[in-house]
């Protein structure tokens, strides 16, 4: 197994045990913040890195496998959606945003694997589908550091707490979800000719 596969492994590893944190009884505060917090920040930002390096790494050193083709966008969406179900669990994120992300996801893997049994056919990722994954990182990596409870009232900025981060967790979060649903719209629109196959073939059974 090679170097950027090894990587996207230990990125999936890390979603467990960012998982279990909160179930440590980890106390203490830094800077204001619960050190629980923190920790599981700092896991999901090495996970993230990790997440552009083996791509880096495969493509310069020719390491480019179907395995890694497999896993590695499967390790990304594990990583965002527990990522945003801890953030619905602690209040720091409403939950229509993960659903989204969610829906898109089973849309875009839904029509991958029927694509490949059809004949092979691929949507390159759009500038939604970039603008999608850097802003959910982002949004993500300081919702963990937010104070304010995001999910109990959109803009938490306006009970107290870091405005300006608030501010910040709150479009970027808006953002991501835009840019997942105008990503995913690209994907259906390039799935025309298939979802019209499947028209013909739903009329035909009926």
């Amino acid at each position: 197994m090679n170097l950027p596969n090894k990587l996207t492994l230990f990125r999936i590893i890390l979603v467990p045990i960012m998982v279990i944190i909160p179930f440590l009884g980890i106390q203490g505060k830094f800077l204001g913040i619960p050190t629980a917090w923190l920790i599981i920040d700092f896991i999901f930002i090495i996970a993230s890195i990790t997440d552009k390096l083996d791509g880096y790494l495969a493509r310069k050193n020719n390491q480019v496998t179907t395995f890694g083709k497999f896993l590695d966008p499967l390790a990304d969406k594990i990583l965002v959606l527990a990522a945003m179900v801890m953030l619905v669990e602690m209040a720091k994120l409403p939950a229509w945003i993960p659903i989204i992300v969610l829906a898109r996801e089973f849309i875009v893997s839904g029509y991958r694997l029927v694509a490949v049994e059809k004949g092979g056919q691929v949507i390159a990722a759009s500038k939604w589908g970039k603008i999608k994954t850097v802003t959910q990182m982002i949004a993500i990596i300081l919702a963990f550091l937010d104070l304010n409870a995001f999910g109990d009232c959109f803009g938490g900025m306006l009970q107290g707490g870091d405005a300006i981060l608030n501010f910040a967790v709150t479009i970027m979060m808006l953002v991501q979800t835009i840019a997942t649903i105008f990503s995913g719209v690209d994907y259906l629109k390039g799935a025309k000719k298939l979802i019209m196959s499947w028209q013909i073939w739903f009329f035909a059974v009926i």
